[in-house]
């Protein structure tokens, strides 16, 4: 079974240079303390890594 994140945004993109509201949007976070759910890949732990200090991250039993 595939394991899941659970990725919360949890500090605002005002402010933030561009590539860092991109990698946020691609990851589905649209507003502040929205959370989806993304599979674990090496992709979306790339994205995690890139804007670690706007997230929190937890693994999700799914």
């Amino acid at each position: 079974m595939a394991k899941k994140l659970a990725i919360t945004l949890k500090r605002s993109l005002i402010g933030r240079p561009e590539p860092q509201r991109v990698t946020v949007r691609t990851l589905g976070l649209t507003k502040r303390e929205q959370t989806v759910i993304q599979n674990d890949t090496p992709a979306i732990r790339g994205m995690i890594n890139q804007v670690k200090h706007l997230l929190e991250v937890k693994e999700v039993d799914a």
